[in-house]
């Protein structure tokens, strides 16, 4: 089919009256609707973020921050089964939200876990100076 017979097609297809405009947005919308991709970059980062924190073992410091996460990256996955891509980007999103913010939990804990055992060794050689120099009189 040549390039001309093709648009006297669409000429005679456009009827007078009929807006091109009109038919263009309702193909625009039908393809838009019918396809919606999975977010495959989405669950895969969250699920890449569920193992490190797996890894750096987060679950110790902040399980249910995790298992609030673990949760909706499972129902990520069930909405990418479901069809239901614009849920399942959602909901891997807020996966990986509630990952971070569980990883930045346990990594407070584990620095005020230091922090205390360095107060607690200061304490200790404080108390040693003292009774080394109390000694030496």
């Amino acid at each position: 089919m040549t390039t001309s017979t093709v648009t006297q097609k669409m000429a005679n297809w456009l009827k007078p009256g009929t807006s091109f405009i009109a038919l263009l947005a309702g193909f625009l919308f039908l393809t838009a609707c019918a396809s919606t991709p999975p977010p495959t970059k989405e669950i895969s980062a969250a699920e890449q973020s569920m193992i490190d924190a797996e890894q750096a073992r987060v679950a110790q410091y902040a399980l249910p921050e995790l298992q609030e996460a673990r949760s909706k990256l499972a129902a990520a996955r069930t909405a990418v089964l479901n069809e239901e891509m614009e849920e399942a980007k959602r909901l891997a999103v807020e996966a990986s939200a509630g990952i971070k913010y569980a990883t930045a939990k346990a990594e407070l804990a584990k620095a005020e876990a230091v922090n205390a055992d360095m107060q607690k060794n200061i304490r200790v050689l404080k108390e040693e100076m003292q009774r080394t120099s109390g000694e030496q009189q």
